[in-house]
């Protein structure tokens, strides 16, 4: 690594660029580094496979509560749901899967559309379902059948909406934690210890190392509620490790497997910073010898699998910081990605190692 510029990214195709003056960084806009598809936009990812179980347990709700007020008893409920089933289960899954199949187009939709294509969509299934496959005995029930489709699609966009705006308040609260359990207050002032110590030395490297920090800065300070390119969360963790190694200097070792990692890929802001924040705090700290932190970060089909490891010492345990940042990140994997995105962690060969996974979502040219 040349200085503390910075490697914008270790990828292939990326250069190596200097960074810009202090100066520069305070006069200088933030970056739109957010997709169309971040999280402002409020229609919902239809391609994601917790919101389609939601809609599927939806209308089943629905199915058991017309199946309560037309039964006669409750010992002929069970009896009168597996008919109602019988009718709209098909209907239902056909319209699950093709809004799945349309779910990338959906989303560029508002809300007025989206509701007027889908109850387009619901009701010409109702009438090829019960043309086709279930005729009704009388006309009355054969509109009986499109109402209810209709309702069904009316109470699925109204949930919808309603869930997505009830997500935003959760959305600013992540964003408070994580700008509370970001970096640990003492990097700070190790930080300035070291280019208080290698000033007089290196003022180069003393230089570089306040335009990381300033950089850093400007990077924690941005929007943390839309999602941002794996290659600005890797230039972001090179900010901070360069700015680690005034003070552990060798000690320090960080190992990345980017080989097969699309750079492009949209992740969650400061993702992979805590993470790697508490493999030093954790792996590198408590040891007078060199330690190694592994990043491997690869595509599997239409997964994003991220794996950092560093070394664990017996007899010793910083549990709380731990579990506050694996905390924060898994709250916003799921606010992002919903069921799709896990974060877990486990213990093997004297390694800790997180793992997370995640739908690959790319940034849109």
């Amino acid at each position: 690594m040349e200085g503390y510029g910075g490697l914008i990214c270790f990828g292939k195709g990326h250069q190596r660029v200097k960074a810009t003056s202090i100066k520069q960084t305070q006069s200088a806009a933030p970056e739109r580094t957010v997709s169309e598809r971040g999280i402002k936009c409020l229609v919902p990812d239809f391609r994601n496979m917790g919101t389609l179980l939601r809609i599927v347990l939806l209308g089943n709700a629905l199915l058991l509560i017309t199946a309560l007020m037309r039964a006669p008893s409750l010992a002929g409920l069970g009896r009168e749901f597996l008919e109602l089933a019988a009718r709209a289960e098909l209907p239902l899954l056909m319209f699950v899967l093709l809004i799945y199949f349309c779910g990338t187009w959906l989303q560029r939709l508002n809300w007025r559309d989206l509701s007027l294509i889908s109850s387009c969509t619901a009701v010409f299934l109702a009438v090829v379902s019960q043309s086709f496959f279930f005729p009704p005995a009388t006309a009355d029930a054969y509109l009986l059948g499109l109402l209810w489709a209709l309702g069904a699609v009316a109470l699925m966009v109204c949930y919808l909406h309603w869930r997505q705006i009830a997500q935003m308040p959760a959305l600013d609260e992540a964003r408070i934690l994580a700008l509370t359990s970001r970096i640990r207050p003492h990097f700070f002032f190790n930080s300035i210890n070291g280019v208080l110590g290698v000033m007089r030395a290196d003022p180069k490297r003393a230089e570089q190392a306040l335009e990381s920090l300033a950089e850093l800065f400007r990077d924690l300070m941005r929007d943390s509620r839309n999602l941002v390119t794996l290659c600005d969360e890797i230039e972001l963790c090179n900010r901070y490790l360069e700015l680690e190694r005034l003070r552990l200097g060798d000690r320090l070792q960080v190992k990345w497997e980017l080989k097969y990692a699309p750079l492009n890929a949209l992740v969650p802001p400061l993702m992979l910073q805590p993470l790697i924040e508490n493999a030093v705090y954790h792996g590198i700290e408590p040891n007078v010898e060199s330690g190694t932190i592994l990043v491997r970060i690869i595509r599997k089909g239409n997964v994003l699998d991220v794996r950092i490891s560093n070394p664990v010492f017996e007899g010793f345990q910083r549990a709380a910081g731990n579990r506050m940042a694996l905390g924060n990140i898994r709250e916003r994997l799921q606010l992002f990605f919903d069921l799709e995105a896990t974060l877990t962690t486990e213990v093997q060969d004297k390694e800790f190692v997180v793992k997370i996974r995640m739908p690959l979502r790319r940034e849109e040219k």
